[in-house]
Formats: structure tokens, C-alpha cells, sequence
């Protein structure tokens, strides 16, 4: 078993100073990892890449959130995990490296394992015949000492190159997490394989190709709470409140990206829903198909709200201070993205982002239920007003944006929620303002 970093007080108080910098700068994000673990990657991306010369010195380094005898007590392969975590990641480094305890070590081989999986999925060079056995079989290589793969041509390729050295600090977790983590890679090389060879048609093929590379993501990640115990047993078996948190995620992204992935020749906005309004995709991002282009953009952007209700369920059931933050702080990206992103006609001319100062006050506020709350019924009230009288999607959009706020409401009037910025349980820290304290 993986030694187990003490329970180091510094690392939630250092986290958030450093996102105290962190957004003066930000940069565009290939199709990231797992898209799942999309899950934070493009949701944080404005918050989380600061310029080199803004950038503190130990931030980004494998040392940032570790006291100097958890740093003695890794091995020279974990450290050089977290160094690959801080070269990979950018963006989940820090909060990953801001869980407690064991758990850090068990989501930082999570993360390497999976970005390691979908290198081999995004890495055009390598030819069907001997791509999907590779995705069927990745799990198997958890366990062989040696298997590495040196022929990949992806910038992440060192994940690769280098696999012994994650696989070996696999091997040294313990066994519940080495279970969980082997379960989902397989649950997603089967997966990835499935949408190698086809495009998603409908909106339960959309849903299913999100399970597969975030949805799983999510599920996997409530097991590895759960199994640290850090979080109830029932986190880890609610497989649907998990799901749900990845296909929001993940939905956030597929819908914001869709001229960046349109200029990569990658389809991921699903037939059923553009073939109403477009005879092909493309046409969206023609000026005369403005209109339809919305209504499609609307109809999606009102799917993916649906697993909102969801999220307020999962992340009311959290108690962990870290685990919270982990979970939270991309869903309120994700919402405020959903915001900026309805009936905006820039998803098709242009990159729709949040403002610099509206990110870094998500990740700083988003740090118990309330707060969370709050920003959910903030971005659903703008949602709201954008609301077109002639939109296709009116009544779907607005019957959903009337359970959030019966859920969000639902949530708080069953009593004053655990405040997550202390150990109390009384309603002390105002909404938006927890997280600074």
C-alpha cells in the first residue's frame, strides 16, 4: 500500500492562495485526457494556467502541497507521478494535490492511468487493428511490470513511455483502490473501442459515449471516496448520482467546444439533436444558419441542465472538506459555462469563455452546499431571461430550470447545511464568501 501522506493542514489554505494567481492567464486545451477528466481540465482551464512568469516557483512542482516529511516518505516513482500529474494536468494538479491523506496518492494514479488510456485513444498514428486490442487489454497492463509504449506521437506520449513507473505505484495501492481504478479503465477501453468506428447518432448514444469516457470518470472517483473512507459507503454506490456528475461535465465541454472540435475534424454534438436544424454539422457555423444553429445549441445546453438536479444531490451528500472542493469547483465552471454558452452566437464564430475574475471567485466560493446553492440559482435565473419566446426548446428548458430551483430549494429547506469551510455545523459563513475566509 501506498505510504500514506499525513494529514497535512497547509494543503486546502496553500490551494486557495494559489488560485490567487492563477487566472491572469489561460491558454487553449487539446482534447484533453479521458474527456471525462475533461471533468476539470477545460472547465478550469481559465483558472488554472497561469504564465510561467507568474507562476510561483514550487506551484507546479511535484512538492507543492506536500509538508517535507510527507516528501521524504514517497518513493522516487511516486514523485515522479505527481511530477507527470503536474506536467499532464495543469489544471486538476492542484486540487488533487489538495485531497487528504491516501486518497491524494490513489486519484493522482487514477488521473495518470486514464490520461495514459485515452493518449492511446486520441493518437491518430496508431492504426485501428492494433488500437482497439490495446484499449480492450489497457487494464491488463496495470499488472505487467514491464509493458510501456514508445511508438506514440502525442505531446502526453511520457505517460506512455514511462508506464512502469505508474503501473509499479498502482501495484503499491491498496487493494480497494487498485480494484476500482483496474474497473474503470477496463469499463473504458471497452468503451472508447465501441466509439472508435462510429459517430454518436442519438441522444442515447450521446449519453452513452459521455458514461463511458466521464461518467465513469465520475463513478470511479465516488468508489476511490468511498474507499478511503473520507466519504459514506453510500458515494461510492450511487453509480447514478456519479454518472450524472461526469455527463454534466462533460455535456459543459462537448457543447462549448464545438467549433475548436469542428476545426480538428472530431464530431461529438450528437445527430439526432443537429440533423433538426442542419444538413450536416458544419452548416451551424454558417451566418445564415444563425438561427438554427441557436436552437440547437438551446436544445443541448437544456439536456445537459437536466443533470443538475443530480449534482445538488451528490454534493450535498459530501462531507470532506477536500472531496467537496474537488467535486464542486468544476460543476460551478461547468454552470457558469452553460450560462455564457446559451443562445450565444459566438459558440459558432468564436471561443465562448467566463471571465477571468468570475473563475477565480467560483473556485474560491465554492466551498460548501449554500455557497453552492447560491451560484447555481444565479446561473439558472441568467439562463432564464435568455429564454426566447419562439425557442423549440422553450417548454423543455423552462420546466428544467423549475426542478433545479425546486431541488436547490428542496436541499436547504431540509436543514442548515454542514458549513464545508469549518467544522461547525451552523449556517456561519455567508454564501458567496466561505471560501476566502
Amino acid at each position: 500500500m501506498a505510504g500514506a501522506c499525513c494529514k497535512c493542514p497547509v494543503s486546502l489554505s496553500v490551494f486557495r492562495r494559489s488560485l490567487l494567481v492563477v487566472p491572469r492567464c489561460c491558454g487553449s486545451t487539446p482534447r484533453f485526457l479521458v474527456p471525462g477528466w475533461r471533468l476539470g481540465e477545460r472547465g478550469l482551464q481559465e483558472a488554472a494556467r497561469p504564465s510561467s512568469a507568474l507562476r510561483p516557483a514550487s506551484f507546479y512542482r511535484h512538492t507543492a502541497f506536500f509538508c517535507l516529511s510527507c516528501q521524504e516518505s514517497m518513493s522516487e516513482s511516486l514523485r515522479t507521478c505527481y511530477m507527470y500529474l503536474n506536467q499532464t494536468s495543469r489544471s486538476f494538479a492542484a486540487v488533487i494535490q489538495a485531497l487528504d491523506g491516501e486518497l491524494r496518492h490513489a486519484v493522482c494514479i487514477f488521473y495518470l492511468v486514464l490520461r495514459a488510456l485515452d493518449t492511446v485513444e486520441d493518437d491518430m498514428s496508431i492504426p485501428l487493428d492494433r488500437k482497439v486490442p490495446m484499449l480492450n487489454d489497457f487494464h491488463t497492463y496495470l499488472y505487467q511490470d514491464e509493458w510501456c509504449f514508445t511508438e506514440s506521437q502525442e505531446k502526453d506520449r511520457q505517460v506512455l513511455e514511462d508506464f512502469p513507473t505508474i503501473s509499479v505505484e498502482f501495484r503499491n495501492l491498496a487493494q480497494e483502490y487498485r480494484d476500482v481504478i483496474s474497473d474503470i479503465c477496463q469499463r473504458m477501453g471497452v468503451g472508447m473501442a465501441e466509439f472508435l468506428e462510429k459517430k454518436v447518432g442519438s441522444m442515447k448514444e450521446w449519453d452513452q459515449y459521455c458514461h463511458y469516457v466521464a461518467g465513469l470518470v465520475g463513478i470511479g472517483l465516488s468508489q476511490l471516496f468511498s474507499a478511503s473512507r473520507l466519504e459514506d459507503p453510500e458515494v461510492g454506490r450511487d453509480a447514478e448520482l456519479a454518472n450524472s456528475m461526469g455527463l454534466f461535465l462533460q455535456k459543459t465541454n462537448i457543447i462549448r467546444d464545438y467549433l475548436e472540435d469542428m476545426k480538428e475534424g472530431r464530431v461529438f454534438w450528437p445527430q439526432e439533436a443537429w440533423s433538426q436544424f442542419a444538413g450536416c454539422l458544419e452548416d451551424l457555423a454558417q451566418p445564415e444558419k444563425l438561427e438554427s444553429a441557436l436552437s440547437c445549441l438551446n436544445l443541448l445546453v437544456t439536456d445537459a441542465l437536466r443533470h443538475v438536479p443530480d449534482v445538488i444531490a451528490y454534493l450535498s451528500h459530501l462531507h470532506n472538506q477536500s472531496v467537496f472542493n474537488f467535486c464542486a469547483i468544476p460543476q460551478m465552471m461547468a454552470i457558469a459555462t452553460l450560462s455564457r454558452c446559451y443562445n450565444n452566437p459566438m459558440v459558432f464564430q468564436g471561443v465562448v469563455k467566463i471571465r477571468k475574475g468570475q473563475t477565480v471567485t467560483l473556485m474560491m466560493d465554492a466551498t460548501n452546499m449554500r455557497a453552492v446553492q447560491t451560484i447555481i440559482t444565479q446561473y439558472s435565473q441568467e439562463i432564464l431571461h435568455k429564454v426566447s419566446l419562439t425557442d423549440p426548446s422553450r417548454d423543455k428548458t423552462l420546466h428544467i430550470l423549475a426542478l433545479i430551483q425546486e431541488k436547490s430549494d428542496l436541499s436547504q429547506s431540509t436543514g442548515p447545511p454542514a458549513c464545508h469551510a469549518c467544522t461547525c455545523l451552523l449556517p456561519c459563513c455567508s454564501p458567496l464568501s466561505a471560501g476566502s475566509t
